[in-house]
C-alpha cells in the first residue's frame, strides 16, 4: 500500500481522488494555488501545501510539483485530469524521482497522446479510423490538396490536441483558407505545437466512448460504453450510460476495438477509447485519453466498479480483481456537468460569489462537487461548479428522476446551466434517446428557458412592497 499520495489538481477531481485514499487508508497531500487555499478539497486533505505563484502556473510546475512531493514523503502521486494529466514529461519525472504515477507509463501517454501516431497504431491493429491522413500538414496549399481528395466538409485538427481546441470545421475550400492559420495559432498555443492534419468529418455522429481498465500483467478490460454526443464547441455537457443507440453486437464490436486500441501501446491503468458513429452504425477511432474522465461517474453508478480506486490499486502493482465476464451493467445513469456558464449567452462563463448552494438528493443521486454558499468562483479555471449523477433501473427512470434532481438543485448568485438542462430532460427527443453531437444546435431554440424568480426573492420583493406600502 502507498504511503503517501499527493493529488496533483483541483476542485472536484482532487476531492474524488482524496475520498477514494480516505477509503484506502491512505494518507494525502493536496497542492492549492492562492486562489484555492480555502477550498473543501484542501480542507479534506490530510496535508495541503501552496504550489504558485500565480493561480494556474503552480498546477503546470512539474519540478515544484516533484520537489513537494519529496518534501512531504509521498510515494504516489495521481494526476487528475486536465493539467499535466496527459503530459509525459511529467510520468517521466515521476518515474525518476522513484515515484508512482497513477496512470499510464509516460510512453502509453506519448503515444496516444500524438493524435497522428495514434492513428496509425490503431489502424495496424485493425481498428476502424477516420478516413484521412497520417501524417502533419506544413502549409495551406497542402492542406488543399489533401482537402480536394478527401472530399469537403473535413476537420482540421491538431496533432497534440484535445479538450475541442485546435478544431475546425471546413465544409468550403474557403473555410479551409480562413481557418487554417487559426487552427495552427491556437494548437501552438494550447499544445506547444502548431502541427495540424486533416480527417474526414462525420456528418451528426454519435460520440461514443469505452472506460478501459489494464493491469500490469496483461489484463484488460472494458467497463462499456458512455454516450458523450450532448456538446457544445465539442465540449461535453451531458453524458449518459450505456448508450441508448447502441444495440448488444455493436457494443461487443466497438469494446473489443477499444481493448485493441489500447493493447497498441501497452496500455496499463484506466483510459478511455472514444470513437464516432455514424447514422448507418458504423464507429471510426477518433482518440484516447489517457487518464481519469470527468464522466467516470455514470460508469461506476452502472457497474458498481469505483474506478478511482482501481487505479491506485493497478498503479501499487496488483492484479485485476475481476473478468471481462464478470461485469455487470444494471440500469442506466446520466452525468450533468454543473457549469457556470450562461447557456442564453452562448455559454459565456460567469464569475461571481455563490449566495445560495442547495444540491439534489435521494435514491440514486450523487453530486461530485468542491463548491458552497460564499464559493467565489473565479475566472481562472474550467467553469464547472459540479457534476450531478443519476442512476436508474431504466432509461426512462433515470431521465425523470434527473429532471427531478435539477428542479431541486439550487446555486444563486452566478448563471448555471441547470435551468438548460430542466429542459433537455423534458425534451420529446432527448427523452427517446435521439441525440447527436449536433443535438443542441438543432434544438436550441426549444431549450431555451426564461428567468425564474427564486421563491426566496420573491418573499423578499413582496416583504419589501408591504413595507414600502405601509409608510405611504
Amino acid at each position: 500500500m502507498f504511503k503517501k499520495v499527493l493529488v496533483a489538481n483541483r476542485g472536484e477531481i482532487a476531492l474524488r481522488i482524496i475520498r477514494a485514499c480516505k477509503e484506502l487508508n491512505i494518507p494525502t497531500v493536496a497542492i492549492h494555488s492562492e486562489a484555492d487555499a480555502i477550498t473543501l478539497y484542501v480542507k479534506k486533505a490530510d496535508e495541503s501545501c501552496l504550489v504558485g505563484p500565480g493561480p494556474v502556473a503552480g498546477y503546470l510546475n512539474i519540478y515544484r510539483i516533484i520537489d513537494l512531493a519529496k518534501q512531504r514523503g509521498v510515494d504516489a502521486i495521481h494526476p487528475g485530469y486536465g493539467f499535466l494529466a496527459e503530459n509525459p514529461e511529467f510520468a517521466e519525472a515521476c518515474e525518476e524521482n522513484g515515484i508512482t504515477f497513477i496512470g499510464p507509463s509516460s510512453g502509453a501517454i506519448r503515444g496516444m497522446g500524438d493524435k497522428i501516431f495514434a492513428r496509425q497504431l490503431v489502424r495496424k491493429a485493425g481498428v476502424p479510423i477516420v478516413p484521412g491522413i497520417e501524417h502533419s500538414i506544413s502549409s495551406l496549399k497542402e492542406a488543399e490538396e489533401i482537402a480536394s481528395e478527401i472530399g469537403y466538409p473535413i476537420m482540421l485538427k491538431a496533432s497534440a490536441g484535445g479538450g475541442g481546441r485546435g478544431l475546425r470545421l471546413c465544409r468550403t475550400p474557403e473555410d479551409l483558407k480562413r481557418t487554417f492559420e487559426m487552427a495552427c495559432s491556437e494548437a501552438r498555443k494550447a499544445f506547444g505545437k502548431d502541427d495540424v492534419y486533416i480527417e474526414k468529418y462525420i456528418e451528426s455522429p454519435r460520440h461514443i466512448e469505452f472506460q478501459i481498465l489494464a493491469d500490469k500483467y496483461g489484463n484488460i478490460v472494458h467497463l462499456g460504453e458512455r454516450d458523450c454526443s450532448i456538446q457544445r464547441r465539442h465540449q461535453k455537457l451531458i453524458e449518459v450510460a450505456p448508450s441508448p443507440f447502441l444495440d448488444p453486437d455493436l457494443r461487443k464490436r466497438m469494446g473489443d476495438a477499444a481493448i485493441a486500441a489500447a493493447k497498441t501501446v501497452g496500455y496499463t491503468n484506466a483510459g478511455t477509447v472514444e470513437f464516432l458513429v455514424d447514422k448507418n452504425r458504423d464507429f471510426y477511432f477518433l482518440e484516447m485519453n489517457t487518464r481519469v474522465q470527468v464522466e467516470h461517474t455514470i460508469t461506476e453508478e452502472i457497474t458498481g466498479i469505483d474506478i478511482v480506486k482501481e487505479m491506485i490499486r493497478i498503479a501499487e502493482g496488483e492484479k485485476l480483481s475481476f473478468t471481462q465476464e464478470e461485469i455487470e451493467i444494471s440500469g442506466a445513469a446520466i452525468e450533468c456537468r454543473i457549469n457556470a456558464e450562461d447557456p442564453r449567452n452562448n455559454f459565456l462563463p460567469t464569475t461571481g460569489r455563490i449566495t445560495a448552494y442547495y444540491s439534489p438528493g435521494g435514491f440514486g443521486v450523487r453530486i461530485d462537487g468542491n463548491v458552497y454558499r460564499g464559493y467565489v468562483v473565479p475566472s481562472y479555471y474550467d467553469s464547472m461548479l459540479a457534476k450531478l449523477t443519476v442512476w436508474g433501473r431504466t432509461w426512462d427512470e433515470v431521465v425523470s428522476r434527473t429532471a427531478r434532481s435539477l428542479d431541486e438543485f439550487v446555486i444563486r448568485g452566478v448563471k448555471t446551466t441547470i435551468p438548460f438542462y430542466r429542459q433537455i430532460m423534458r425534451d420529446e427527443y432527448f427523452r427517446r434517446g435521439e441525440f447527436n453531437t449536433h443535438y443542441i444546435e438543432e434544438r436550441f431554440d426549444d431549450l431555451i428557458y426564461e428567468d425564474e424568480m427564486d421563491r426566496l426573492d420573491m418573499v423578499f420583493a413582496i416583504a419589501t412592497a408591504i413595507t414600502a406600502h405601509s409608510y405611504r
